[in-house]
C-alpha cells in the first residue's frame, strides 16, 4: 500500500462524509453548470446525461457500481403486463441504433466507469439477451475482472404472448472488479447466513449461489409511480449487502425511478450518487427518498416509546 492510499484510507475512517463532499464538489466545481436535482447529507441525485457526470468525477472515487443501461429493445413489439398487451416501447433513451452504435455506446460508459472506480471497487450490471452480451464483452475490453453471472429468476414473470419460444423470466446481472489483483469486497457471512424470505430458492445458513428467485417490484414500491425497467428493492439490497461496507459511496450512472438510492438508504450508514436524464423519474426518485427517510423517522420514534 502506498503512501497516497493509505492517507486515503486514514481520511475515510475520521471523516467519510468529507470524501463524500470532494467526490460532489469535484462534479459542481465553479464554472460547471450541473447541479444536483436533490441532495441530502448522504445522497445525490443529478438530472443529466451519466457521461457528463462520470467524466467530472475523480478517479478512483467510487466503491461500488450499479449499472441497469438500455436494453435497446423499444422496437415497436407487445408484451404482457397485468393481463393486458403494451407496447414495449419505453422511450427514446430505449430505441437501438444499430449494433455497431449499441456495443459503442455500452464500451464508452463502461470504460468512464472504470475511471472512477477504486482499484479494488466492483460494478454491477443488469441486462436481458438484448444487451448483457454486449456488456459483458466491452467489461473485458475494458479490463474488468468478471467474478460471477448472476441469474435473477422472476417467478411471477409476464407470460409470453407469442407462444412461439420460451417465456423470458430471467435476467443476467454480471459482477466485476476493476482490478485482479486487488481484494474487492464480499461480505461472504451475511450472504450465507443472512435472512432472505423472499427467496424460494436460497437455504438456510447454505451458501448463496449465483441464481436468486426475487420477485418483481411489489407494488408497495410503485406507490408514486413507476420506471419501465425498475428493479425490485429486495434485489438491490442483497447486491449492496454482499458488495459494499460501512460509509462507502454507491453510483448508479442509470438512476431510473431510483431503487438504487433506496436501498442504499435502507441498508444505512452508505453514501449514494445517481444520474437520470429524465427529470419526470428524478422526481420519483426523491418521492420515493423521502418516503424512506420519513418511514425511518417513525420507526426510530416508535422504538423510543
Amino acid at each position: 500500500m502506498n503512501v497516497e492510499r493509505h492517507l486515503y484510507l486514514v481520511e475515510k475512517a475520521l471523516s467519510p462524509q468529507k470524501i463524500f463532499k470532494n467526490v460532489l464538489n469535484d462534479i459542481i466545481s465553479p464554472g460547471n453548470e450541473i447541479k444536483p436535482y436533490y441532495s441530502s447529507e448522504k445522497t445525490a441525485i443529478f438530472n443529466d446525461d451519466c457521461l457528463e457526470l462520470l467524466s467530472r468525477m475523480p478517479e478512483n472515487s467510487i466503491d461500488m457500481i450499479f449499472a441497469d443501461p438500455p436494453y435497446m429493445l423499444s422496437n415497436n413489439g407487445f408484451t404482457c403486463q397485468n393481463g393486458r398487451m403494451v407496447s414495449v416501447n419505453k422511450g427514446k433513451w430505449d430505441k437501438s441504433n444499430g449494433f455497431a452504435e449499441d456495443t459503442a455506446f455500452h464500451d464508452t460508459w463502461i470504460g468512464a466507469c472504470r475511471r472512477v472506480l477504486k482499484p479494488e471497487g466492483t460494478i454491477w450490471i443488469s441486462g436481458t439477451y438484448h444487451s448483457i452480451y454486449q456488456c459483458g464483452y466491452m467489461l473485458q475490453k475494458n479490463n474488468f475482472h468478471i467474478l460471477n453471472d448472476i441469474a435473477w429468476f422472476k417467478p411471477n414473470a409476464a407470460p409470453n404472448l407469442s407462444c412461439r419460444f420460451f417465456t423470458a423470466s430471467h435476467e443476467t446481472i454480471l459482477w466485476a472488479r476493476k482490478d485482479k489483483k486487488a481484494k474487492h469486497t464480499f461480505n461472504y457471512n451475511e450472504m450465507k447466513n443472512g435472512l432472505f424470505p423472499e427467496d424460494k430458492i436460497k437455504k438456510e445458513k447454505t451458501q448463496m449461489r449465483s441464481v436468486w428467485s426475487i420477485p418483481t417490484p411489489k407494488n408497495s414500491e410503485k406507490e408514486f409511480g413507476k420506471h419501465p425497467t425498475q428493479k425490485p428493492v429486495d434485489l438491490l439490497l442483497r447486491i449492496i449487502k454482499a458488495s459494499t461496507n460501512n460509509e462507502d459511496i454507491i453510483l448508479d450512472p442509470f438512476n431510473g425511478g431510483g431503487t438504487t438510492g433506496v436501498a442504499v438508504s435502507l441498508a444505512g450508514n452508505r453514501y449514494y450518487i445517481g444520474s437520470e436524464i429524465d427529470s419526470n423519474f428524478c422526481e420519483l426518485t426523491v418521492k420515493r427518498l423521502l418516503q424512506v427517510e420519513k418511514d425511518n423517522e417513525e420507526n426510530l420514534f416508535s422504538v423510543g416509546c
